[in-house]
């Protein structure tokens, strides 16, 4: 059966500026690839029918990259009142009227899909274990059934920690319990919550399983996305460049075929996107986007947006897109 796949992005992403001022979170690159594209990768082996993304600003670059790589058909509703996960999905009613996949875009993730609504169950709520439950929205089972759903518990319940990916059989009554969600005024800090109207499912006889991730990597903040390319880069991800004139390339990299790398040391868990230069420089631990210049630097632990010229810079730098970086 055909699945609407909804992708709500509208974060501001602040922990990820200056870069989300001029860029949507999920289109911060790592590991070759935008936040986006790891996402609707893994929707491979999927019946889907429509991909709707819940955006906020900045959107037209969302429209942009979708009409280039998501390779279903797309839609676009703006969240123009960051009111909350539950408000967010509200927005897109009138579109679901079969079997829901949602997705939150703030993390990267790896799971089999494959098999959602060919069992007969009304849902299913991705989970992995966690070492500290606390910093969390918990799911209590009882086997593989969620029977209760706890944000961030200050007594241990469980460890299996919701990743933000929710199928849903029959949208009709996530909607009905959304919209009693927000008519009871059920918020956090402004925010309405989809586990709030997930659990009032829960507690009106919906049965949602459980189902693993292989993966769930954080990209929410400059540190959290530089791991999240390591991680990325030891996992299959890394690419080596087939020239590199007189420099040296130390795996695991992802190094695009229109880079040119010359006279420098790159890698370990360095990425490196298309038309860069990279040249008499070292680049350890770091993402550096699409042209890019960088002449006669020493960077690590380091976010270096698009189109950003540094020379003869060393240190650990965040620098958003088209800066420009030199010394006195």
């Amino acid at each position: 059966m055909s699945m609407h796949v909804v992708i709500p992005i509208a974060g501001l992403g602040t922990r990820l500026r200056p870069h989300t001022y001029v860029r949507p979170k999920p289109l911060l690159t790592v590991a070759g690839k935008p936040i986006l594209s790891h996402i609707v990768d893994q929707l491979k082996g999927v019946d889907v029918a429509r991909v709707t993304f819940i955006h906020g600003h900045l959107g037209e670059q969302v429209k942009a990259w979708a009409a280039e790589n998501c390779p279903y058909p797309a839609s676009f509703v703006e969240q123009k009142e960051l009111l909350g996960q539950a408000h967010a999905i509200s927005l897109v009613r009138d579109a679901l009227d079969g079997p829901t996949l949602i997705i939150f875009g703030d993390t990267i993730f790896a799971a089999d899909l494959s098999q959602l609504g060919r069992e007969g169950e009304d849902g299913r709520l991705f989970v992995q274990k966690v070492d500290d439950p606390r910093r969390f929205g918990i799911a209590v089972t009882q086997g593989d059934l969620v029977t209760r759903l706890v944000e961030k518990p200050k007594d241990y319940v469980g460890d299996l920690a919701v990743v933000g990916i929710y199928y849903v059989e029959h949208p009709d009554h996530l909607m009905r319990a959304i919209d009693s969600v927000i008519a009871r005024d059920q918020q956090i800090g402004g925010e309405f919550y989809l586990a709030d109207a997930l659990q009032q499912m829960i507690e009106e006889g919906t049965r949602f399983r459980v189902g693993p991730v292989d993966a769930w990597l954080d990209c929410g903040t400059i540190p959290s996305l530089l791991d999240t390319n390591r991680r990325l880069l030891a996992s299959g991800h890394a690419r080596e460049p087939a020239s590199a004139a007189g420099s040296t390339i130390v795996p695991p990299v992802y190094v695009d075929p229109r880079a040119d790398i010359v006279d420098s040391v790159v890698g370990p868990n360095a990425s490196i996107g298309p038309n860069a230069r990279i040249e008499r420089s070292r680049i350890e631990d770091a993402i550096v986007d699409e042209g890019a210049r960088v002449e006669g630097s020493e960077i690590k632990e380091s976010l270096i947006g698009r189109y950003v010229e540094l020379r003869g810079v060393r240190g650990r730098l965040n620098v958003a897109d088209h800066s420009y970086v030199v010394p006195v």
